[in-house]
């Protein structure tokens, strides 16, 4: 049977539930007010003991050197998360690829992607194809400086018949205006900027910021 306290105790109950000691951790410095107290108020007929000043002194400094490791590592730490934000920001101007030159389609909506030209475009062809390597629906490209461009699908074939759900790669051949012919596809931009959300790293890929851990290859 539990027991409530009443009246006086009540009051010194609830009083000591609401206390919180300031000093719940004892640092380096409430040691050392500790022994000169402790120090202070010894009795001159038994002083203290030689080895326990010692054995004292000796926890104080390794204390001391166990704060100042902790604050060392915090400094590196945060050193290294700089650094880490700096290397990222000299991505900028190259070219990340995302290891996937997919979009997922549902039957009946229009698709939307973005694909990278790097070079001046004179003539091209967007190939659309299934994940059996079969040939669905061609693109034109047009002609267009070099640049990121986004792309819309019907969901129709090249025999006007609507495709199913699912996952299609995309990939295109170009002729430069130089005359030499180039390809590029799906999933590889250039990183135009780099955001930092909540300690995260974000690459600016289109019209799109992507978290760099979504990135498979920089160069």
């Amino acid at each position: 049977m539990a027991i409530t306290p009443t009246g006086q105790n009540a009051a010194l109950a609830a009083k000591t539930d609401a206390y919180t000691n300031p000093k719940g951790i004892l640092g380096k410095d409430d040691f050392m007010k500790l022994l000169l107290v402790q120090l202070q108020y010894q009795d001159p007929t038994e002083p203290m003991d030689t080895e326990k000043i010692l054995t004292q002194t000796s926890q104080l400094a390794t204390l001391e050197a166990s704060d100042n490791t902790n604050k060392s590592l915090e400094d590196l730490a945060k050193s290294l998360g700089n650094t880490q934000q700096f290397s990222t920001i000299a991505a900028i101007g190259k070219t990340a690829d995302l290891g996937n030159d997919s979009i997922l389609h549902n039957e009946g909506a229009n698709t939307n992607f973005e694909l990278y030209f790097p070079e001046n475009i004179q003539t091209g062809t967007i190939e659309i194809k299934d994940n059996n390597g079969n040939l669905v629906k061609t693109l034109d490209v047009g002609t267009n400086p070099a640049g990121v461009y986004q792309f819309s699908w019907d969901g129709f074939d090249n025999g006007g018949s609507s495709v199913d759900d699912g996952s299609y790669h995309i990939s295109a051949s170009y002729e430069t205006q130089n005359g030499t012919r180039a390809q590029t596809r799906l999933g590889a931009y250039p990183i135009e900027s780099v955001r930092f959300d909540g300690g995260k790293a974000l690459l600016k890929l289109g019209s799109n910021y992507v978290p760099i851990d979504k990135v498979k290859e920089i160069y």
